[in-house]
């Protein structure tokens, strides 16, 4: 046998070694749902690499939320070490996110342009199964977390991640993104700030949170804002005014002002704009009713705007979530290993630990009127309007 053909034989039976062992390794699905934050690629490297730490296993990310398993034709990406390499400093996800479509609510396009939305789960439930993924990882917030408890109760082992910068998922203390969503409002108060001063203004910030006013409130005490309006604590707008009469009374002659885009007046609602009867309502116009309320109330000094929007998830994450959302990626990989799904990673009083999908969405997390936090505010001055 000349060694040419020595060669190519043992080429041949590399490849077919290495297609056996590719065969024998336990596939995993992940997914990143809804909306984007600062940190997701950090859980991804994380898992990624814990995977194949282990051995044995193999890892590949659904595009586009659920959509890269549903969709014609497929697009799944493999996940490997090289895949994640150095990506924890980035912001958004590299396998990308949906808020639009899903399993329970796939929408379909009409001939009139309108869609119609239909339930795909048990077609997905059984897709996992003829593929061969023994787990399905969904990273998400309260919305995705409830799709994963949904699917869970089909027979899908699947796992929950927490994510999102409102902060409001009650059955973890906090949730990557939301840290470095409060360090960009903080540095866009500090910008304010000096503004205000200079052209004795009231320069108001609004923030996101949706229901929830954590975002404003850390940002308030972080940035020395004068007024913090919560969508907790619905505000008197002539206490607002008497607020800031004695402010300006006393010397000062300038503002900054923190509003939770879910924010409003006593006896009034918070404003919202639902696009559909499936999707999440999305929240605008706090700040410029508040700004019209403080006119029409007769404050003189100069009013503006600013809308932080999405620049609050974009970029990349502070060193706080890259840790949090890594210690997360690691703990839902350990949850799969001991075959404990159904879960959702949890971080409570300095602990990673997990508890189950049901709990994880039954109790939203607000803030309480009469938390410590808020007396920490209202004694260093910060008006709520209350």
């Amino acid at each position: 046998m000349d060694k040419r053909r020595i060669v190519c034989n043992f080429v041949a039976l590399f490849q077919i070694v290495k297609n056996f062992s590719r065969m024998k390794k336990q596939k995993i699905l992940v997914a990143t749902s809804g909306g984007d934050c600062p940190g997701l690629n950090a859980v991804l490297r994380s898992f990624v690499k814990r995977a194949d730490l282990e051995g044995g296993w193999e890892v590949w990310g659904s595009i586009q939320s659920f959509s890269g398993l549903l969709g014609q034709p497929q697009d799944l990406r493999l996940l490997d070490r090289k895949a994640v390499s150095g990506i924890h400093i980035k912001g958004g996800t590299i396998i990308g996110t949906t808020k639009s479509s899903g399993p329970f609510n796939w929408p379909i396009k009409q001939a009139d342009g309108t869609f119609k939305y239909i339930d795909r789960s048990d077609e997905m439930v059984q897709m996992c199964r003829d593929i061969g993924f023994a787990a399905v990882v969904n990273i998400g917030g309260d919305g995705s977390q409830a799709m994963s408890k949904r699917l869970f109760d089909k027979g899908l082992p699947i796992i929950g991640i927490p994510k999102t910068i409102d902060n409001d998922l009650g059955a973890t203390d906090v949730t990557f993104g939301f840290q470095s969503a409060v360090d960009i409002a903080t540095e866009a108060l500090d910008r304010l700030v000096s503004t205000a001063e200079s052209h004795n203004r009231i320069l108001i910030l609004e923030v996101m949170g949706k229901n929830s006013g954590w975002i404003a409130l850390h940002s308030a005490i972080a940035g020395g804002a004068e007024i913090c309006l919560l969508p907790e604590i619905p505000y008197d707008i002539d206490k607002v005014k008497s607020f800031l009469d004695a402010r300006f009374e006393g010397g000062k002659k300038f503002a900054v002002a923190v509003v939770a885009e879910g924010a409003h007046p006593q006896g009034g609602d918070a404003l919202g704009v639902q696009a559909s009867e499936l999707s999440s309502v999305r929240f605008e116009g706090a700040a410029q009713r508040f700004a019209q309320e403080l006119k029409q109330a007769g404050v003189e000094a100069g009013i503006r705007c600013t809308i932080l929007g999405h620049v609050q998830r974009g970029g990349s994450p502070v060193p706080y979530d890259r840790v949090l959302a890594s210690q997360y990626g690691v703990k839902a990989f350990d949850l799969i290993q001991e075959g404990k799904f159904g879960q959702m990673v949890t971080y409570q009083s300095n602990k990673v630990s997990s508890v189950p999908l049901e709990e994880a969405i039954s109790n939203p997390k607000f803030v309480d009127p009469n938390s410590f936090l808020v007396h920490t505010a209202k004694s260093i001055n910060i008006c709520f309007g209350d």
